[in-house]
């Protein structure tokens, strides 16, 4: 078993761990609401009594019940510690399966090199397939320039938990199903705080960048403080990153509820953007985005990709198809803006 599966596993396990720890406490919370209800349904009682016994019984039953709440609250606060605990489990197996796949990924890429490699050296040494070879060349001459894909994920401990491994890892699997997935490199970060993105811009300049995660109806997107918590990101401080960043930026995708205002500013700088006008679902945004990134891996048109993505949205019954939106630079027309364009269409 491979360690991405190892890790998978965990992650899978951990997360069970972490629902019926989560379950626990809630019975626990029950369990004190309704003493709190006895006590004051007790004191009222107290209160309108006149009889000296009844009274001294109620009180002993009001200093019971809250010696109880007293016992609870401890093992609230001890459930409350083992579950910051396990997110952080879950928090550090996640960077390792990320970390595995993206190591998987550099071998594949440096077995894919070296098998170019060979070829070079076949054409050299066997002139007898040299016009094969040849052919091969002019074939591989013909695909598309390679572009990047910046896939940028914030998913902090104290907000709710999305599946952002599941959306990148669909992503990368559509990607590599596409006619042209050679010229696609998809690169992630994870955890993200705000110095990382334009470290991650500067060191890759990606044609894409995919922000996945958080939003607020404030403009807002969460990235991660260095404790993991939530950290909110203004739309300016967005749009004067896009700004600042590398010209080769063709496309900014918002994966985050409220995220349309961004997406409509950003493209003042880009050519295209992509945000959600309402909050959008865990299944709804790994199953949009996957679509879009496979048809731009066959040249298709941005517009023709949203299209596509909306309409898969639709034949699996989920109804979010009208929650994205995209915007297009003045001027431009998404029909004709192609991010992997075939050299001989160039």
């Amino acid at each position: 078993m491979s360690s991405i599966d190892n890790y998978q596993r965990n992650i899978q396990r951990k997360r069970k761990e972490l629902q019926n720890l989560m379950q626990l406490k809630n019975r626990e919370q029950l369990k004190t609401n309704a003493l709190n209800s006895k006590i004051n349904s007790t004191s009222l009682a107290l209160s309108k009594t006149k009889i000296v016994s009844t009274a001294k019984s109620k009180i002993r039953d009001i200093d019971r019940f809250r010696s109880q709440i007293l016992f609870i609250d401890k093992k609230i606060v001890d459930y409350e510690k083992k579950i910051s605990s396990k997110n952080k489990q879950i928090f550090d197996e996640e960077k390792k399966l990320v970390r595995a796949q993206e190591n998987e990924s550099k071998s594949k890429q440096k077995e894919q090199l070296s098998n170019l490699n060979e070829i070079k050296t076949t054409l050299f040494e066997h002139e007898g397939v040299h016009e094969k070879m040849t052919a091969s060349i002019k074939t591989l001459q013909n695909l598309p320039e390679k572009i990047n894909v910046l896939f940028l994920a914030s998913n902090p401990i104290d907000v709710q938990q999305l599946r952002l491994d599941e959306e990148a890892r669909s992503i990368k699997e559509m990607i590599r199903k596409t006619k042209f997935r050679d010229s696609v490199l998809f690169e992630s970060r994870w955890a993200v705080q705000p110095m990382d993105v334009l470290q991650a811009i500067n060191e890759l300049n990606p044609t894409v960048v995919h922000f996945s995660g958080h939003g607020s109806n404030s403009d807002e997107i969460v990235f991660q403080d260095a404790e993991g918590k939530a950290k909110l990101i203004s739309k300016e401080a967005i749009v004067q990153t896009m700004m600042a960043s590398s010209n080769t930026i063709r496309l900014v995708f918002f994966n985050t509820c409220y995220s349309h205002n961004q997406a409509r500013s950003v493209v003042e700088h880009v050519e295209a953007a992509i945000g959600m006008n309402t909050t959008i679902g865990d299944n709804a945004a790994r199953i949009f985005s996957s679509q879009f990134y496979s048809a731009i891996g066959f040249g298709i048109s941005l517009g023709k990709a949203f299209e596509q993505a909306k309409a898969l949205l639709m034949m699996e019954g989920i109804k979010e198809e009208n929650t994205p939106e995209l915007f297009i630079k003045k001027g431009l027309d998404a029909y004709e803006l192609i991010i992997v364009k075939p050299t001989e269409l160039l």
